[in-house]
């Protein structure tokens, strides 16, 4: 046997993993975080911190800066969310212009902003002046007849197309990870998941550019799922700067979580249905701490925003409306009505859009994303152009369906017959007999309405940024204004009948149509994301109007059963079910009466378990087992006879520190032993030193009997992000349940195929 005095002398050598090594804790891509160990981690360093500040005034000053550092990184986050949302924001204004003209005196100037500066516009031809030209008048002189109408159309389909072209052609080079809404990517990596470079500074500058291209383009997307993906790859570049949370995933998580409530913050305006959002939607653990660290970081960025002003209206959105007449009951039959088409609506489309992705990844169409990208602009382009409702940007159609019609409004959807001898205040104009400005907006809203549901259902998904909010709020608006159209005039021509004599008497300013378009916007977002809170509050902060909150939550309310009826997924969660990401739902509910024994492995029939032994394998041995297999982690047991559990150790922490022992450590050959016991066992003299793996040893791995319930289980794996659970009878080890086997069996619950779902 070796003597005390050799294995004394060897000591520090064995023991030189006492001290980290680089990379030590880190993951491999397309791997779930160890949420238990990241946050004993973060307590190991708090409380290492809390007793060295009291060692000398500069480690105090350190504490302090670390205490600091999370308020730091969330000005940061908000500073850099709010300026960029500002610049794509005055960016996409101007490129949506030059679709139709140019500014004579300054090209960068968008048509609003040229017109601000002629001093020879009237207010009668407001949207006309001398230094905007279009394309025709540019070109051939021509602003009227055939020729410049096709002029003007074709060069329209020709912008289209070209910034089309070239935002998917950056994304196909430099960032394909910047296509697509985000959102569902997002809340995966919320829940623990890496994907590495989803949120990185290519990412970032990509996604920030193309997105200013694909919304001028015209095509039926949005900006605002985008700006959240933006946020967060603000939320990654600035904590990859603080050791405090590039060092720690859970910690990185908490601050991604505060960085989704900014971009919904700059999105919309909205800073409190920003940081509603984040908890409701998109995160998977929100600690109070980060309540209000999104809190605070929404207002930096709202802030921000509303320092550069991109709309000239001194608000946070282009679409901020302020109505003056009140509701009444009555009216809540027509907006239950809205709730249940924006419920319906939701199922149609996130049914379509899930079979065309579907088929997208299965069949050739997949093989080609620039052409694909290319004729969807093209039909939308051509489509699009004819009708006024559907060629200007969504933004801009959504803040005309909105605005209540005053007595300075120019829009067809103003175009009532007005009584000559009426003397009102501006502000309260009685309802008045529908003229045919009316009738024919209503003719083209429905045209735009069909054609905005369908090609919505081919363009989300494709690969280019592409945000659903915007187009699902504009579909809702349209078929709003619609109803609040036609209950105005049925309660004009009918007001003696019992409904509206109560409420609406001749000469009154009764239902106001802006507000039925803007109940449709939330219905239909709520039917296709299922939001519920959060949705209610970002449409209020966006009308500054707590009076229509119960319109606005019944109908929220109404589209979310009714969706639900067909389904319970929102679009999010279903784009993540197809691509496959390992994503445990909180909303999902598993009732079924299974055990952890019918899930775990190996089952019956199967190898039996590859496991690490506490002091009887070599470095050779191990090496061997972790070049057969995949596995992420083996657990540690006494022997292969007695098999009672010792702990758990990563594939990835053996690799790096048996590399790191062959490096710096003479004594290790391949037939040294490796143990994982305080104490070396007795080897034979002159045989090579042992290696000693304790310090990456998990002693406290998660473990459940075999009796266990799968409900109980899954439950557990949810509420503590866990990767893996051992199955143990009496200190013994039976088996092992990942977090992939427990997303497996769900499947297999639910009637699905099993391997569909896995992520490849």
């Amino acid at each position: 046997m070796v003597n005390a005095g050799d294995m004394n002398g060897s000591g520090n050598l064995m023991d030189f993993l006492d001290e980290p090594f680089p990379d030590v804790g880190t993951y491999e891509d397309f791997h779930t975080i160890d949420w238990l160990r990241e946050k004993s981690r973060d307590t190991d360093r708090h409380r290492k911190i809390t007793s060295k500040s009291k060692e000398s005034i500069w480690e105090f000053i350190k504490s302090l800066l670390d205490a600091w550092s999370g308020w730091v990184v969330m000005l940061l986050i908000g500073l850099l969310a709010g300026t960029l949302a500002g610049v794509i924001d005055l960016a996409v204004d101007w490129m949506t212009d030059l679709k139709e003209g140019v500014c004579l005196s300054a090209f960068w100037y968008s048509h609003e902003q040229c017109c601000w500066t002629s001093n020879e516009t009237t207010f009668d031809d407001r949207d006309k002046c001398p230094l905007w030209q279009k394309w025709s008048e540019l070109l051939v002189n021509q602003s009227e007849g055939a020729s410049a109408y096709i002029l003007n159309y074709f060069l329209y389909i020709m912008w289209a197309l070209c910034f089309a072209f070239l935002a998917v052609s950056l994304v196909r080079v430099f960032a394909p990870y910047a296509c697509g809404s985000g959102i569902p990517e997002i809340k995966t990596i919320l829940s623990g998941f890496i994907i590495r470079g989803y949120l990185g500074k290519w990412t970032l500058l990509i996604k920030t550019v193309t997105l200013v291209l694909v919304v001028s383009s015209g095509l039926s997307l949005g900006k605002e799922g985008p700006l959240v993906h933006v946020a967060c790859c603000c939320g990654n570049f600035f904590s990859s700067l603080f050791s405090k949370y590039s060092k720690n995933e859970g910690k990185r998580r908490e601050v991604l979580s505060a960085a989704a409530a900014a971009g919904v913050s700059v999105a919309f305006g909205a800073p409190i249905g920003g940081v509603l959002f984040s908890l409701e939607e998109v995160s998977y653990y929100f600690p109070l701490k980060t309540l209000w660290r999104s809190f605070f970081a929404a207002l930096v960025a709202a802030f921000t925003l509303r320092s550069i002003n991109p709309f000239g209206n001194s608000r946070l959105v282009l679409f901020y409306v302020e109505y003056h007449t009140p509701w009444y009951m009555a009216e809540l039959f027509p907006f239950i009505l809205l709730g249940v088409f924006g419920g319906l609506w939701g199922t149609l489309f996130i049914r379509c859009n899930i079979a065309w992705c579907r088929r997208r990844k299965t069949t050739r169409l997949g093989k080609y994303p620039v052409l694909e990208v290319i004729v969807i602009t093209a039909i939308t382009a051509v489509i699009a152009y004819p009708n006024p409702y559907t060629r200007r940007s969504t933004s801009e159609l959504i803040s005309e369906l909105f605005n209540d019609c005053g007595a300075l409004e120019s829009s067809q959807l103003c175009d009532y017959i007005n009584d000559p001898n009426m003397t009102r205040p501006v502000d309260d104009i009685p309802d008045r007999p529908a003229g045919p400005g009316v009738y024919t907006a209503m003719w083209q809203l429905a045209l735009a309405l069909v054609f905005k549901i369908v090609i919505t259902i081919f363009t989300f998904g494709m690969k280019i940024p592409s945000g659903l909010f915007i187009p699902s709020m504009a579909v809702g608006a349209m078929a709003g204004r619609m109803v609040g159209i036609g209950v105005e005039q049925l309660a004009y021509h009918h007001h003696d009948w019992i409904i509206f004599r109560n409420w609406c008497r001749p000469g009154a300013d009764c239902v106001t149509p802006g507000l039925y378009a803007m109940v449709g916007a939330a219905a239909c977002l709520g039917g296709v994301t299922r939001m519920t809170v959060s949705l209610v509050v970002i449409m209020f902060e966006l009308t500054g109007g707590l009076e229509y909150i119960v319109p606005l939550m019944a109908a929220a309310v109404t589209s979310k059963w009714v969706a639900d009826a067909f389904g319970k997924e929102g679009i999010y969660e279903a784009h993540i079910h197809l691509n496959g990401y390992p994503f445990l739902d909180v909303k999902d509910e598993f009732t079924h009466r299974t055990l952890a024994t019918d899930v775990m492995r190996p089952r019956r029939g199967e190898a039996p378990l590859s496991v690490l032994t506490q002091d009887s394998m070599t470095v050779e041995d191990v090496e061997t087992l972790i070049k057969e297999t995949d596995y992420n982690g083996f657990p540690v047991v006494v022997s292969k006879d007695s098999e009672r559990l010792i702990g758990f150790a990563q594939r990835r922490e053996l690799i790096l520190a048996i590399k790191n022992a062959r490096q710096r450590q003479d004594g290790v050959v391949s037939n040294s032993i490796v143990y994982f016991t305080e104490d070396p066992p007795e080897l034979p003299p002159n045989s090579p030193h042992p290696l000693k793996l304790r310090r990456i040893l998990n002693l406290s791995p998660f473990t459940v009997t075999d009796h266990t319930p799968m409900e109980t289980v899954v439950d557990i794996f949810r509420k503590l992000g866990l990767r893996q659970c051992l199955v143990t009878r009496s200190g013994r080890l039976l088996g092992i349940i990942t977090k992939k086997d427990v997303l497996r069996h769900m499947a297999q619950m639910a009637n699905q195929d099993p391997e569909s779902i896995m992520f490849n």
